[in-house]
């Protein structure tokens, strides 16, 4: 399959058996892969092999996948790689917590294997793929998004946005104007079609506004609602 031959994904799972099974499908899916059992190498080897998409365990001895993806999003070669939690932790508030430290997607165990391959072509499809007519950068006030090169300046300062914050902010600006429930923002930024906390989507709004500094208050809270990209700042509507 010529879209999916070039794209790589590193399987890290301290449990072999796992790995394996979630490798050969991959690969029979057109995807280049490599696993790894011991998470104190997961990071080196993320950094030679530079994959389109991690998937991850959680609980493993030694270093956590919640502990990982955290390094994945501090390091400036990673920062942007989607990653997948494929886990037994199955709590809602797992889920969460999770989401909240920036993974895009969770899987619980036991898992349907075909689920996980549509999700991941679903999610590098969503990174790699812009509309013809889509515009190649999105202009809010002080803020520009530039879809292309996955960047986003705030008043021509560069401000770095995780994977996460960026489809939030990207999603946003596209819409500009119109209201995005919290559960319309839970399917379309984070995948989630189940019902679960919105509290995940008030974290990284929070955190996002925080990045924006002076051109935070484009973004309005729609109480009992959700969020909207102002089409006026405040103090021009109330002029």
């Amino acid at each position: 399959m010529p879209e999916t031959s070039r794209k790589k994904i590193l399987v890290v799972d301290d449990e072999s058996d796992v790995a394996d099974l979630v490798a050969y499908h991959l690969k029979a899916n057109g995807f280049a892969v490599e696993t790894v059992n011991d998470p104190t190498r997961s990071i080196g080897l993320a950094r030679s092999f530079i994959p389109d998409l991690v998937i991850l365990d959680v609980m493993m001895p030694e270093i956590n996948g919640i502990q990982i993806c955290r390094m994945l999003r501090a390091d400036p070669k990673l920062k942007q790689v989607p990653v997948i939690f494929l886990t037994a932790k199955v709590e809602e508030n797992d889920r969460i917590q999770g989401l909240e430290n920036g993974a895009d997607d969770y899987i619980c165990k036991p898992f349907s294997t075909k689920e996980l391959v549509l999700r991941v072509q679903n999610i590098l499809r969503r990174t790699t793929e812009r509309p013809i007519d889509a515009p190649p950068k999105l202009i809010t006030g002080g803020i520009e998004l530039d879809i292309e090169r996955h960047e986003v300046k705030i008043n021509e300062e560069v401000v770095e946005l995780t994977a996460t914050e960026f489809k939030l902010l990207h999603l946003l600006m596209e819409r500009r104007g119109r209201v995005q429930t919290r559960e319309h923002l839970l399917i379309n930024v984070w995948n989630y079609e189940t019902e679960i906390e919105t509290r995940t989507v008030d974290t990284h709004v929070r955190r996002l506004r925080e990045k924006l500094g002076d051109e935070a208050e484009w973004i309005e809270t729609i109480r009992g609602v959700g969020y909207r990209m102002a089409e006026r700042r405040a103090q021009e509507s109330s002029a």
